[in-house]
């Protein structure tokens, strides 16, 4: 095997790691509720306009800035990265999913990997001095583990889609099989943002997505929920 990186590329980027993806639908249980998301095409789009129009600016972006920082050996960079996360994720329930799924991806890797960045960084969430979101513990990882960039990104834009199709198969509901062929047609699209979130406008990063942070909002008032976000 050639590719010494994939063992950890696939861990890293495991839908079942034990992180608590799985109890988070991220604002997609309001869209359903409210009957925008309410079949295969309209899930299909929920999950095509999340990863160009929100992660690709948002998540992914800070996934390759998080990565640049690590293969620097910055650490004040992924503490502001971080730190600049935390601003930009304004409904409640995103930011504490990201927070959350943050901390337990670092307490997963940080018991085998013994990398002296990612020991400061959880240091520093440690003692309240960061928080330590999700896609900045994913970039640095990646990084430190030495899988390509091109690579880790794929696998980020992937196991969002992942997540996003599982959650739709459940509320919507879907067959097992739609959701499938969502993931098929969305592989395209994964592929071309790779190139566009590695060369983005850094005066870009972060752009809102208000309509997508509406839902997340009201997701905490509805009447009833299978998902924390």
């Amino acid at each position: 095997m050639t590719s010494n990186f994939l063992g950890s590329l696939l861990h890293l980027s495991d839908p079942t790691l034990p992180i608590g993806g799985y109890s988070h639908s991220n604002g997609l249980e309001t869209y359903v509720q409210q009957g925008m998301v309410n079949n295969t095409a309209t899930a299909e789009e929920f999950v095509r306009h999340m990863l160009a129009n929100n992660l690709h600016y948002n998540d992914a972006a800070f996934v390759c800035l998080a990565y640049q920082a690590a293969a620097a050996d910055d650490l004040g960079a992924l503490l502001a990265l971080d730190e600049e996360v935390a601003a930009l994720k304004i409904p409640r329930e995103i930011r504490q999913a990201s927070l959350k799924l943050g901390i337990r991806l670092m307490k997963i890797f940080t018991r085998h990997e013994p990398y002296t960045l990612a020991k400061k960084f959880e240091a520093a969430t440690t003692a309240k001095n960061a928080e330590g979101h999700y896609c900045i513990a994913f970039g640095m990882y990646a990084c430190l583990m030495g899988i390509p960039l091109q690579e880790a990104l794929y696998a980020f834009y992937y196991n969002a889609a992942v997540g996003m199709v599982t959650n739709a198969v459940k509320l919507v509901p879907l067959s097992q099989l739609d959701g499938q062929d969502i993931l098929f047609r969305t592989q395209r699209l994964i592929q071309s943002l790779i190139p566009t979130t590695i060369a983005l406008d850094r005066e870009l990063v972060g752009v809102c997505n208000i309509g997508f942070d509406i839902r997340c909002m009201q997701h905490e008032l509805l009447y009833s929920r299978l998902y924390m976000s």
